[in-house]
């Protein structure tokens, strides 16, 4: 379970706000690339640590919900995307940076550092650290991971709403069965990623 060490290292180097960073839906076919950033006041901690907060992906949309709620009411947050448009023009892993920089510009309080989720550090403005499975090992980043994956869920589904046909709804733009099939008999809408293989494929067959 994540817990607050990484953070407690840097704090007792005389650091005070430490941000948590994490994104949602690089894989996805369409749709917005959605980062989260969350700075826990130490305060908080005690809070937090004691209601079972985890990486996004090992919770339930019902319990990632719940937290989310708490994580708002517990914690700094800040919320960046990059969009479609981005993405095909500076290809995903820019636009995610992009996204994450954005994330730490929406927060109220300014970081003396920022823990990222992944192996590569990108060009945000202020000093961070890439952590490898940080999801799993600080909470800040679980809690941006979760505020990313609702933040992004819900725009997917509310997008859903008018494309029917793909269910963005049910599978937030990752490449399943119905969302392939919808592609193949509807074609391709302004929220595909005409960067992405097999969208570049569809589109292929359409002009053939």
């Amino acid at each position: 379970m994540p817990d607050f060490s990484l953070e407690k290292k840097y704090f007792e180097r005389g650091l005070r706000s430490i941000a948590g960073v994490d994104e949602a839906g690089r894989g996805s076919w369409a749709g917005p690339v959605v980062a989260a950033a969350v700075v826990f006041e130490k305060k908080e901690w005690p809070n937090i640590i004691n209601v079972g907060l985890d990486d996004s992906k090992n919770l339930s949309s019902k319990r990632r919900r719940n937290f989310f709620n708490i994580i708002k009411d517990n914690a700094d947050v800040g919320v960046g995307s990059a969009s479609v448009l981005e993405i095909d023009q500076i290809n995903i892993l820019q636009a995610t940076f992009m996204a994450m920089d954005r994330a730490l510009g929406n927060l109220q309080v300014t970081p003396d550092y920022t823990l990222i989720d992944g192996d590569k550090v990108p060009p945000v403005r202020y000093p961070a650290e890439a952590i490898v499975k940080g999801d799993t090992r600080s909470i800040s980043i679980a809690a941006a991971s979760i505020v990313a994956k609702v933040t992004r869920d819900e725009l997917m589904i509310e997008l859903g709403l008018n494309f029917s046909n793909y269910a963005w709804e049910r599978n937030m733009g990752y490449g399943t069965k119905k969302h392939r099939e919808g592609l193949e008999r509807f074609g391709v809408t302004e929220h595909h990623r005409k960067s992405y293989k097999p969208i570049i494929n569809i589109l292929r067959l359409q002009d053939s």
